[in-house]
């Protein structure tokens, strides 16, 4: 983008009030064998982190394999960027009746 367009797009942002639009780190909390929020709606390009509050190891492990994390300590995190859109169904592998579900648009 030339200097003259972008001076443009950043003086139209101003005027009309609106803000550029990025993707925000999300976080999910892993608290009593559960995930907080156990459903999830993000754009493309978002970083989820999950962060272990329990006592116990957890993980995070997608149904289709496409991510999966170590065993997390209590207060260890994971973190992992969506960049394509579809429904990711995970589970804890230590404990697979923990799911939660992450919807990328």
């Amino acid at each position: 983008m030339n200097s003259k367009l972008f001076a443009f797009v950043l003086l139209t942002i101003s005027a009309t009030g609106l803000h550029p639009v990025e993707a925000a780190d999300v976080s999910v909390i892993i608290k009593n064998f559960d995930y907080s929020p156990m459903e999830l709606n993000i754009a493309a390009g978002t970083m989820v982190v999950w962060k272990n509050l329990d006592g116990e190891p957890h993980t995070i492990a997608s149904v289709d394999g496409m991510f999966r994390s170590p065993a997390l300590d209590q207060n260890d995190s994971y973190s992992f960027t969506f960049n394509r859109p579809g429904v990711f169904k995970y589970i804890c592998s230590i404990h697979p009746k923990m799911k939660a579900t992450i919807t990328v648009k």
